[in-house]
């Protein structure tokens, strides 16, 4: 028997990734926990609509996915303590800009460079659906085929109900070798 234990949010943890965006011609970077796949090339990222870095994803219609793991998970979390608002931030992460002109953080080992389809307000949050347009890799963390290896790669996750950062675990099996057991 299961216990009912609320309206409690207990979603698998997500990915942290800091998102990047030009604001008034200059980069802000965010951490950002509420992040969702759409479809295989559409994400949804979800910021409260008091994020300074918004206005600028708003106008640009581009912003930078960059996903952590714990090599700087500790400067990551400081992108999230304070507003760009009240302070600078665009010097927070040494960077590069992508193909499309978002920042790419230099510390990140995954980005991806996202254009904005569609913003979505849904309470005190503005959800913008996006376009994976660029995605880069560090060598050292992809396959013999080029995809990301989450075996060498293993980035923070956010667990909502505790607040806590985690680590991705061991790989069970791929998705279908299931299928004939």
């Amino acid at each position: 028997m299961k216990k009912n234990i609320g309206n409690k949010f207990a979603f698998y943890p997500t990915p942290v990734m800091v998102a990047g965006a030009f604001v008034d011609g200059k980069p802000d970077f965010t951490l950002v926990a509420h992040m969702g796949i759409v479809s295989h090339d559409r994400a949804l990222v979800s910021l409260n609509k008091a994020h300074y870095i918004n206005g600028g994803i708003k106008k640009n219609k581009v912003l930078s996915v960059n996903i952590v793991d714990d090599s700087w998970l500790e400067q990551a979390a400081a992108a999230g303590s304070v507003s760009g608002r009240n302070a600078d931030k665009s010097a927070l992460f040494g960077y590069a800009l992508g193909g499309a002109g978002a920042p790419l953080i230099d510390s990140a080992k995954l980005s991806m460079e996202c254009a904005v389809e569609d913003v979505y307000e849904v309470g005190t949050f503005e959800n913008f659906i996006v376009r994976v347009v660029n995605t880069y890799a560090e060598e050292s963390i992809l396959t013999d085929g080029g995809k990301p290896d989450y075996r060498k790669f293993k980035p923070v996750l956010f667990e909502m109900p505790g607040y806590t950062f985690l680590k991705t675990g061991e790989t069970l099996g791929e998705c279908k070798s299931f299928m004939n057991k």
